[in-house]
C-alpha cells in the first residue's frame, strides 16, 4: 500500500460525529430591490445602465470588437464566438446574460451556460451583464438556495469590474479583467 493510500485509509478509521448544519435564520429585507442592487453595483465600481446608454457607450468608447451572447442583443455582435479563447485578444466588449442578482452587495451568478468561454467575462474590456429584474433576491443565502445543486462545470458571482488596492494601498480598476461592468436590468 502507498504511504497515500495509508494516510487516506487511517483518515477514513477515524469516528466522526454526524452534526447538523446550523439553522440559517431568515434576515427582513426593507427597501426595494431594483434600487438596492443599483446602488451595491455602483459601490462595487459598476454601473446600471440602460440600453441606449449602452449604445453611447459603444459609440463615445469607439467600441467595435463586440460579442453579444445575450438574447436580444444579437444586433451588437461583430464577431462570432471563437472555439479558441486565445481569440479573444483583442475583444472590447462583451454582453452575456446573467442568471441572478443579490441586492444586498451587487453579485450576479454566472455559469458556463452564460459564458460560452470561461475567459469571456475576464479577458473582455467591458463586461456587460443583461440581468431580468424578477431575478434580483435579496440575499446571498436566498441566491444560495436558487442555486443549489445546479449541475454546471463552472460558475461564480461577478460583483463589478476587475480592480485591486494590493499596490500601494491605491485602487486599480481593470487590473485583473474587465475594466468596467455595467448592467442592464430588463
Amino acid at each position: 500500500m502507498s504511504s497515500k493510500a495509508s494516510i487516506i485509509a487511517s483518515i477514513k478509521e477515524i469516528p466522526l460525529e454526524a452534526t447538523e448544519l446550523p439553522e440559517i435564520p431568515r434576515f427582513e429585507f426593507s427597501g426595494n430591490l431594483t434600487d438596492n442592487f443599483s446602488i451595491a453595483i455602483s459601490n462595487n465600481k459598476g454601473a446600471v445602465i440602460s440600453q441606449t446608454q449602452l449604445d453611447n457607450f459603444i459609440t463615445s468608447n469607439g467600441i467595435t470588437e463586440i460579442i453579444a451572447l445575450s438574447a436580444g442583443f444579437d444586433a451588437y455582435n461583430s464577431r462570432t464566438l471563437p472555439s479558441n479563447p486565445h481569440e479573444l485578444d483583442n475583444l472590447q466588449l462583451a454582453i452575456i446574460q446573467g442568471q441572478l442578482g443579490v441586492a444586498e452587495n451587487g453579485a450576479i451568478w454566472l455559469t458556463d451556460e452564460n459564458m460560452g468561454l470561461r475567459a469571456l467575462p475576464f479577458i473582455t474590456e467591458h463586461l456587460v451583464i443583461v440581468l431580468p429584474k424578477n431575478s434580483l433576491v435579496p440575499f446571498m443565502h436566498e441566491a444560495y438556495e436558487i442555486i443549489g445543486d445546479q449541475q454546471s462545470g463552472f460558475g461564480l458571482f461577478v460583483a463589478g469590474p476587475s480592480k485591486t488596492a494590493d499596490i500601494e494601498q491605491s485602487l486599480v480598476i481593470g487590473a485583473h479583467g474587465a475594466k468596467s461592468l455595467q448592467v442592464i436590468l430588463i
